[in-house]
């Protein structure tokens, strides 16, 4: 265990030419391989970063049988792999290891250096996908080889990597797994991406993840049509005017204020680090969430906002028809991260309150997720983790979290397969480029979580069922 509490120190000053270990030399050529393999939408291939993971499960000793390489006819760069490492118990349930392969776009004209080249540099690697969610994908499969060479573990390991959690009009592999091979995936619980942990500006963990429950994604339509007419005839009620006034009111409206077990929890302890005003406001809010200043205070740190409530936003435009004509149609997608448990049908409401125009339209569009319950912290899930963490990043207190993102756990635990997001990463204050430019992971925080996570999968491996 020693070595993850070194570890977990190199998180807060990693030279960038630290020495590692030659088992890290040999996660950090998958690490690169799977990094470097693009898998955006537009131009990657998700079914040739499942082939090569395959390849390495082989390489490993893992059988064809105990590997399933997937896709469907008409998404063929969109495949996914699962595979099973059998326990000594043929009665223990197993546990899943879940990791998408996709990530989000990236324009190598906008990056400073090329997305889809690992690259250490100054304490991190850049690259699309360092965290999320290749980081994952890469320990999960190496922690599989590794496992593989190992004495048997009571309970079967299944590892799902899948493509298309980033991207809605994407196969989604997992949500398929779980409607069409749901025994290939059957599980305990699984453990997934959805949940990180906090460095300060100056690099000093503050605080370790676990997630229980994700905000649920849905997007609507909100749409402004009109006669329309000649340009040189204006007249009050244009469509793009109307629209723009919806979505000036959705801007300003805020959701009220809603706690979970998870969130409740979260915040409480959270006000014991944090302290002063901002942490005398968390426990009012939890007191009375219909407090104004207290919701004012705990509210503009943006990451808490999102955790407090249902929250829209206006992401795309369009409108009119021609350059010299008054527009017959204007409309915008407004995506919503609703609250666990805010219904849709509520969320529309409320929107359509705050808009106040009934020639505007509001309507849900795409695929509509499932909402299910967020999954209990057992002593066997929450327990471990937090007791093990305790040693491989002493001093680093753990907290219940609900991720204000979507994964594709919720489809598992629709499924009735209770899905985790793990701790043991890190992240700084500015969200290290995820979804965005120049995405960077610490090399020192990905091998001590890769450390951490290899001692758990372990310990959940040989745990007895819970009752």
């Amino acid at each position: 265990m020693m070595r993850g509490i070194v570890l977990a120190a190199l998180l807060v000053a990693a030279p960038a030419a630290a020495q590692v270990r030659p088992d890290q030399a040999a996660f950090r050529g998958l690490y690169k391989e799977l990094v470097e393999t693009n898998t955006s939408l537009s131009a990657g291939s998700c079914t040739l970063a499942a082939e090569r993971m395959a390849a390495r499960l082989k390489a490993a000793g893992y059988a064809d049988s105990q590997i399933t390489l997937f896709s469907v006819a008409d998404h063929p760069k969109e495949g996914g792999l699962v595979a099973v490492l059998p326990g000594s118990d043929p009665k223990a349930r197993a546990i899943l290891l879940l990791s998408h392969l996709d990530v989000v776009e990236a324009k190598r004209k906008d990056w400073t250096r090329d997305p889809f080249t690992l690259i250490e540099e100054g304490g991190y690697f850049y690259g699309r996908g360092t965290s999320d969610d290749k980081a994952h994908g890469a320990i999960f499969t190496d922690t599989m080889v590794r496992l593989k060479a190992a004495k048997p573990l009571r309970r079967t390991v299944k590892l799902a990597l899948t493509c298309g959690e980033e991207t809605g009009e994407a196969f989604n592999g997992a949500e398929w797994l779980v409607t069409n091979h749901k025994d290939w995936i059957a599980a305990e619980f699984a453990l997934n991406e959805g949940s990180v942990g906090m460095r300060d500006k100056d690099g000093k963990p503050v605080s370790l993840g676990m997630q229980a429950g994700e905000k649920v994604y849905q997007d609507f339509r909100l749409e402004a049509t009109n006669p329309g007419g000649h340009s040189s005839r204006p007249r009050p009620d244009n469509a793009i005017y109307s629209l723009a006034a919806a979505l000036s009111a959705v801007g300003k409206y805020e959701f009220p204020v809603q706690f979970s077990d998870t969130t409740r929890e979260y915040f409480t302890q959270t006000a014991k680090l944090t302290g002063g005003e901002a942490g005398a406001a968390m426990l009012t809010l939890i007191a009375n969430p219909g407090d104004a200043a207290a919701n004012a205070t705990v509210s503009k740190d943006p990451t808490f906002h999102s955790m407090l409530r249902t929250t829209c936003v206006a992401t795309m435009l369009d409108g009119g028809h021609a350059r010299n004509a008054l527009p017959q149609r204007a409309g915008a997608n407004v995506n919503c991260r609703m609250f666990p448990g805010d219904p849709i049908d509520n969320v529309r409401a409320q929107l359509v309150k705050a808009i106040n125009d009934p020639a505007i339209s509001v309507t849900p569009i795409g695929d509509i997720s499932p909402t299910p319950p967020p999954p209990p912290l057992t002593p066997l899930v929450y327990g471990t983790a937090k007791k093990l963490a305790e040693k491989h990043f002493p001093g680093v207190p753990m907290l219940p979290a609900m991720t204000t993102g979507a994964t594709d756990g919720r489809f598992l635990n629709a499924g009735g397969v209770p899905t985790y997001g793990v701790p043991g990463r890190f992240s700084d204050p500015d969200g290290n480029g995820v979804h965005g430019l120049n995405e960077r992971k610490s090399v020192a925080g990905l091998y001590a979580e890769r450390d951490y996570l290899f001692d758990l999968i372990k310990l959940y491996a040989n745990a007895k069922d819970s009752k």
